[in-house]
């Protein structure tokens, strides 16, 4: 006879442990990405390195050289002359800091991943998925030096569209791995009409729009201006010359600063707005747990719409930047697991248990003769 395979729960318990923090480091990495945005520290260090730029500079001629360097770049010559070496410090730790997590993260996937591999406790349906998952990390890295090199030359920032890409990547993965997480659960199918499955991934979809188009705004500083609310540059609705002066049109999409904050208000009414369907329809249905997920979605669209408000009123400073950032993270996460709660079928939900449930059952001894 054989000893039964342990439930799925707790013999995969370390891959859980390992993915969820990954996501948490990635979380804070976003954050610390947005504190280097905000404080205008991206462009500080003016070289990528991805081995020996782990090191920050150990002495006053490293320092100085580091220094020089910076001073080469438009982004000093015409925004922080005069800058003193302490101040230029400030800004270098926020970027040497965010670029040591990625490299922190790529370490904590990379090597558990390696071994989890080794030992057999991950089965081919999840090796693939999580080794598309660490393509995209190492992706990335390269994207991130992209998004930099665009403000070394010609400009005082990084291009708004390379960081609003660089900060999609980055949620895309998380995004992965809590999806991947919620996956490796065993659990009870969630039993709901289409629809809700349909809204679901429709409120999914437009949080990841929603959540570029802020980054454009970020990328623009296009929240310190037109701080007012509900009206935006004296009506509800801008006027249209002023929304597409821009030619072609498309890109007041990207570059008019009136257009860009706009779209993200509107886009944050629609999202409210299905947020609140969804809620009501799953209440309405008894849907169970997906009722107390689109509850705790709508709960959360709505303090992020708060924070985007008082944002925008207070001209985009720090602390409520941050918070506006973290509460997105917040909505993603929700979303994503609202998402995969009404699509997910047992077969997904098992797809790891059937990939080593073999190499993990432990055979018994047989019982002794009397």
């Amino acid at each position: 006879m054989t000893i039964a395979a342990a439930p799925p729960s707790s013999r995969f318990r370390g891959v859980r442990i390992w993915l969820t923090l990954v996501a948490a480091l990635i979380a804070v990495m976003v954050l610390v990405g947005g504190a280097t945005r905000l404080t205008e520290s991206g462009l500080s260090i003016v070289e990528w390195k991805p081995v020996t730029g782990t090191l920050p500079p150990l002495t006053e001629t490293q320092w100085h050289a580091a220094f020089d360097g910076y001073k080469q770049i438009p982004q000093y010559r015409e925004l922080n002359a005069g800058m003193t070496l302490d101040q230029f410090k400030t800004i270098f730790w926020w970027e040497w800091s965010h670029r040591l997590l990625g490299r922190v993260i790529g370490i904590v996937y990379l090597l558990p991943f390696l071994w989890f591999l080794w030992r057999g406790a991950i089965g081919p349906e999840w090796k693939r998925a999580l080794w598309i998952i660490f393509a995209l990390g190492a992706l990335q890295g390269a994207v991130g030096w992209w998004m930099v090199a665009s403000g070394l030359s010609q400009r005082t920032e990084v291009s708004q569209v390379r960081l609003a890409t660089h900060l999609s990547l980055a949620l895309i993965i998380y995004a992965a791995i809590v999806w991947t997480l919620r996956r490796m659960a065993d659990r009870a199918r969630v039993a709901a009409p289409a629809r809700l499955k349909v809204t679901a991934l429709a409120l999914l979809g437009l949080t990841f729009v929603q959540l570029y188009a802020g980054a454009l705004v970020a990328g623009l500083r296009a929240g310190r201006l037109y701080n007012t609310w509900p009206m935006i540059d004296g009506a509800l609705i801008p006027d249209a010359a002023r929304l597409w002066f821009e030619s072609p049109w498309w890109k007041n999409l990207f570059d008019n600063h009136l257009t860009v904050q706009f779209d993200h208000r509107m886009l944050a009414y629609a999202l409210w707005t299905l947020a609140a369907l969804h809620m009501i329809d799953a209440l309405r249905t008894r849907a169970g747990a997906a009722a107390r997920g689109a509850v705790l979605l709508f709960l959360a669209l709505t303090a992020q719409a708060t924070l985007g408000i008082f944002t925008v009123l207070y001209a985009a400073p720090i602390d409520l930047a941050l918070a506006h950032q973290a509460m997105a993270l917040v909505v993603l996460t929700l979303a994503v697991l609202q998402a995969e709660r009404l699509t997910a079928t047992r077969e997904d939900r098992t797809a790891l248990d059937r990939g080593a449930a073999g190499r993990l059952a432990v055979p018994s001894e047989p019982f002794p003769s009397a």
